[in-house]
């Protein structure tokens, strides 16, 4: 265990039955697997990736930059062109949840496309892959407004059918600076939520000033409908852009409606102060996000990288540190995707790995390669290859 505790765990019906210091006797016939003093630690949760996007297992694609800068409407352009002729979704989408499942994610937050030129048929193959790794992986779909809403008449009840559809949450982008429509974009998507009682996870890419104004809208919004505790926020770069006492201010309001910030501390910019958050109460959580697409060539959906990546660019050094970039990876993520039956506990689902460290630390800054991953008490993948069953 992360303490350092040697134990035995038993598992039934895919929960965990029991935990215990002493060895326990295995009545007959039942499986008893020697894990060799391995580092025991919850399945990972990638609390943010983009399945329908990623070219692993297609071709290679050179990335393509923005001609001035980071520019969403750009990069969105360059997606719709390399997408077009790429394999299909649920060919793709099962490469990478396999490789992802292979590195010790279980469970997984999933932003699926929703426009008016990708219709439903993003969602529903999403949709399709899902219920096919059900035994292997746990997955949310957030039907994401890529290309807008005000600016795309008719986005709107697209994303009202994605939630009859299947969909666990709405997404959303940059109400001001995208979409060009504060006030109008978030209506819609917390109409869409509430109506069809699901939550909300929103890209917030805007910086400064602008994007410290929609968190705050974000916060009073959620606090007025009553859904503290269902909503995040995607990136939030503006957090990272403004002074520590503009940070615990937006982070006080946040923290007293329950919106939790997801971040995956990416290239060269900024991103959000992850321990000024908590101390303030705000619940953080990582993500992968974009894995080998248009919109960058990294990633090979380790959550361990992911947490080190965190780490490294927030200055982490200490243990404690180490302890929290793996936190976000784990029982933080759990909270903010509402997982009420996560981790080690008696009546918990059985989802963990099995690592070769001595402890948390050593996990987030060595990545092991050699890892067991189960799913509701059954292996799915040994030492980065995946071994679960899929059609």
């Amino acid at each position: 265990m992360a303490d350092g505790t040697v134990v035995s765990i038993a598992v039934a019906g895919g929960r965990i039955a029991s935990i215990e210091t002493a060895a326990i006797e295995a009545p007959v016939g039942v499986e008893r697997v020697d894990l060799d003093g391995a580092l025991v630690v919850p399945g990972l949760i990638d609390g943010h990736i983009h399945l329908d996007k990623t070219f692993v297992s297609d071709r290679w694609r050179p990335h393509r930059p923005c001609t001035s800068g980071f520019n969403v409407r750009e990069r969105v352009a360059f997606e719709k062109e390399f997408l077009a002729d790429a394999a299909p979704v649920e060919t793709r989408a099962a490469s990478l949840i396999e490789l992802a499942v292979s590195r010790g994610t279980t469970h997984m937050r999933c932003h699926v496309d929703v426009d008016l030129a990708a219709g439903l048929r993003n969602l529903e193959a999403i949709c399709a892959v899902r219920d096919r790794y059900r035994d292997v992986v746990s997955i949310e779909i957030v039907a994401f407004p890529q290309s807008g809403i005000m600016t795309n008449p008719g986005t709107a009840e697209l994303l009202d059918a994605a939630v009859r559809e299947g969909a666990d949450l709405i997404g959303g982008l940059d109400p001001a600076g995208f979409d060009k429509d504060m006030e109008g974009h978030l209506a819609a998507v917390f109409g869409i939520a509430e109506r069809g009682n699901v939550g909300i996870d929103i890209h917030l890419h805007d910086a400064d000033a602008v994007g410290i104004s929609e968190l705050e809208a974000i916060a009073e919004r959620t606090k007025a409908i009553g859904m503290q505790g269902r909503v995040a926020v995607s990136h939030a770069y503006a957090l990272g852009d403004v002074s520590i006492d503009a940070v615990k201010r937006t982070a006080a309001k946040l923290a007293d409606a329950g919106v939790a910030i997801m971040t995956n501390a990416p290239g060269n910019r900024a991103f959000p102060p992850i321990l000024a958050l908590r101390d303030e109460g705000v619940t953080v959580f990582v993500g992968n996000d974009n894995i080998r697409d248009a919109w960058w060539p990294y990633g090979d959906a380790d959550m361990l990288e992911r947490a080190m990546i965190v780490g490294y660019r927030s200055g982490f050094h200490t243990d404690h540190e180490l302890e929290v970039a793996f936190d976000l990876a784990t029982a933080s993520a759990a909270r903010a995707l509402r997982l009420s039956d996560y981790g080690l506990a008696v009546g918990a689902a059985a989802d963990f790995v099995a690592l070769d460290a001595r402890h948390v630390p050593e996990a987030v800054v060595a990545r092991p390669g050699k890892r067991s991953v189960y799913k509701f008490g059954r292996l799915v993948a040994r030492d980065g290859a995946f071994g679960g069953s899929s059609p």
